[in-house]
């Protein structure tokens, strides 16, 4: 970390500021040839810059080194690979589908067959959906996981469903990966408490999150122990309103060179219309996604959960053999 100061600061304020520093184990010297300029090493990443910049002296301060060492490539060169039943994440192309939530028994038996017929290699389906208005379906809660997982047996995939609470913990013991939704990419209570769990956690991107923020959401579960992350981009908030949200395809890539952690994509919550899923998916594939989180119902049109998105499992296996399709095509 480099800290620029005044020209004209004093011994005793870089007194201080040096004491302050080895507290935490951070060297501090002068560079050569620039009296203003301060060289910090050691752990600096745990350092808030923002405290540095508030001191009378500090001009400025620049980073040298990644905020989320953890995460990063810097540390860790190689592709993390998650394995979950017949899926690689991080190595192979792995397709999530399935019902934005479990409706009943054989609405999710059905949906698994129909994954399992197209190539999917991972169940999803919601059992508790944190809703924008309190009047919608809000999921069977504890009866969804079982019927999620059941499903998921018979059919042969591992399963995935998303978790709000830290008091649910226990529902999901038979539950192959946990989902951290958009809406609690920065609940740290639940991220801590998930961190110390052996899971896969499939992490979500926020709705307004930066991709800094993102992957600090991450470096909370490895800070913890638990390096199985899977990271998730599904769109962010922008002013466009023809679209659920605005799929930010650079993300693939930017995520891809800044983090060993695997990156797929939903496509679905970018789009909110099922004719955008494909060629959002397929874009997705293009621009170096991992996987795809896709939201496929047996009768589209009578789901009870975000309808207009959800493939049917007809379009389902046909977007499965086009991104297959080009998947040997890429770099």
């Amino acid at each position: 970390m480099l800290v620029r100061i005044q020209t004209h600061t004093d011994a005793a304020q870089l007194q201080e500021l040096a004491l302050l520093l080895q507290n935490q184990q951070i060297r501090m010297e002068r560079c050569e040839g620039d009296p203003t300029l301060l060289l910090l090493s050691g752990d600096t990443w745990m350092l808030d810059a923002a405290l540095l910049r508030a001191l009378p002296f500090v001009v400025d301060v620049q980073r040298t080194e990644s905020v989320c060492p953890l995460a990063s490539r810097d540390r860790h060169r190689e592709n993390t690979v998650i394995s979950v039943g017949g899926a690689a994440f991080g190595r192979d192309f792995v397709i999530i589908a399935g019902p934005c939530a479990v409706e009943s028994e054989e609405q999710i038996r059905a949906a698994a067959r129909a994954v399992k017929q197209a190539g999917g290699q991972v169940l999803r389906g919601g059992a508790f959906k944190p809703r924008t208005s309190p009047y919608v379906f809000q999921g069977l809660g504890a009866k969804g996981i079982r019927l999620l997982v059941q499903a998921g047996r018979e059919a042969g995939l591992p399963v995935v469903t998303e978790i709000t609470d830290p008091s649910q913990l226990p529902l999901f013991d038979e539950v192959d990966i946990l989902q951290v939704g958009a809406r609690n990419m920065q609940n740290y209570e639940l991220l801590r408490c998930l961190g110390k769990t052996d899971k896969p956690i499939l992490l979500k991107r926020g709705l307004s999150a930066t991709l800094t923020e993102f992957l600090l959401s991450a470096e909370y579960l490895l800070k913890e122990g638990n390096n199985r992350v899977i990271l998730c981009e599904r769109g962010i908030r922008t002013f466009e309103t023809e679209t659920r949200a605005t799929l930010d395809v650079a993300a693939i890539p930017l995520l891809k060179k800044a983090t060993h952690l695997p990156v797929i994509v939903d496509p679905s919550h970018a789009a909110g219309h099922a004719f955008l899923v494909p060629p959002l998916a397929l874009a997705s594939a293009a621009a170096g996604a991992g996987g795809l989180m896709v939201e496929m119902h047996p009768q589209p049109q009578n789901a009870r959960s975000d309808a207009p998105q959800a493939l049917s499992g007809e379009v389902l296996a046909l977007l499965s053999r086009q991104v297959r399709a080009i998947l040997p095509c890429l770099p």
